[in-house]
């Protein structure tokens, strides 16, 4: 199939606007917003109606075990080892058949992140970055989403952390509504990525006030004061 055929196909399966804002993105200029939350490490997480699961078992990621990601993430086996290899702590959720389903990634110290976002993210002490949490389509709307970060948390306490926190993009509202329903809370501070021509990238911060998350809170849903705020 020649670049036009697909191109075409493309444009017949999402339509042309939205090929062409695909496009925009990739080769021209795109703006990200990653906005900054955190949590305590020891208040109770909100109850949640997530369905269970079972038949998976977590294990800490090392260069040598990475090649566990192949068969469901099979472009990030190379990343995975690299970053087991630079010190940061891992955990991979393996199926019967000893494949990864899902990760997690915790880093105690500022995490350049070279693999996607391109850009520096501090780390106070006391404090660890989380990133990278992703699992297979078959395990979304289930209570793991919960217990990776639990457990997570967990570990990263043992390292004598005491807060946790990350960035999530503002146009990925799943993710959104994952931290609202975990407990995280804003920190009024936004980190803007830019791209330009597939290329060169930019970045800058920005500070704002009020709730950007307050319009996807459910009514009536609990909203968890963490400890080291109070």
């Amino acid at each position: 199939m020649t670049l036009i055929d697909k191109l075409r196909e493309r444009i017949k399966q999402k339509g042309l606007s939205r090929t062409f804002g695909t496009l925009w993105k990739r080769y021209v200029f795109f703006h990200w917003e990653l906005l900054w939350m955190e949590r305590d490490l020891f208040s109770p997480v909100p109850p949640h109606k997530l369905r269970p699961y079972a038949g998976v078992r977590q294990v800490t990621i090392t260069p040598e075990n990475a090649t566990a990601f192949a068969r469901h993430f099979g472009d990030r086996v190379q990343t995975m080892a690299e970053l087991a290899a630079e010190g940061h702590t891992g955990h991979m959720y393996l199926d019967e058949d000893g494949h990864a389903v899902a990760f997690i990634w915790g880093s105690t110290r500022d995490y350049h992140d070279r693999h996607y976002y391109g850009c520096n993210f501090p780390v106070r002490p006391g404090e660890f970055f989380e990133f990278g949490g992703e699992m297979t389509r078959a395990y979304f709307g289930s209570s793991l989403s919960v217990d990776v970060q639990v457990n997570l948390w967990e570990a990263m306490a043992a390292q004598e952390c005491y807060k946790v926190v990350d960035v999530c993009e503002t146009h990925n509202i799943p993710a959104l509504k994952l931290h609202i329903r975990m407990g995280y809370h804003e920190q009024g501070r936004v980190t803007h990525v830019y791209g330009l021509f597939g290329r060169w990238r930019f970045f800058r911060e920005t500070r704002y006030t009020g709730s950007r998350l307050e319009p996807l809170r459910k009514p009536g849903r609990p909203v968890v004061t963490s400890a080291a705020q109070a």
